[in-house]
């Protein structure tokens, strides 16, 4: 068992970005914040599932060419294969947790 607050971590662009709780060793969970107009690269994983709850704010989703807006307590299921890419559409800070597993190290492939 461990224990950690968000607060101990930082994003990766500051204000922005993912911030990784856990990586490893079943799964990565961790929290994204898009500010307005901000995005997230195209990717897709090999062989892990990506799940999203949004805690605040909205996110465009293009998964495959389908695109869902997800709002404050929407959940998005995302397949190994499926190419994925997050934009907050609005002007407004949106933030979503993050779970990935079966977790592998090197399984992000970004397009």
């Amino acid at each position: 068992m461990f224990k950690l607050n968000e607060m101990d971590r930082e994003y990766r662009f500051g204000d922005s970005g993912p911030k990784y709780l856990m990586n490893g060793p079943r799964m990565k969970f961790g929290v994204v914040v898009l500010q307005g107009g901000q995005d997230f690269k195209r990717h897709y994983h090999n062989i892990m599932e990506e799940n999203f709850f949004i805690i605040e704010g909205e996110i465009e989703f293009d998964v495959d060419g389908e695109i869902v807006v997800c709002k404050k307590g929407d959940y998005i299921h995302v397949e190994p294969g499926e190419s994925h890419y997050l934009k907050n559409t609005t002007d407004k800070p949106a933030k979503a947790a993050f779970m990935l597993a079966p977790y592998q190290e090197q399984d992000k492939v970004e397009e």
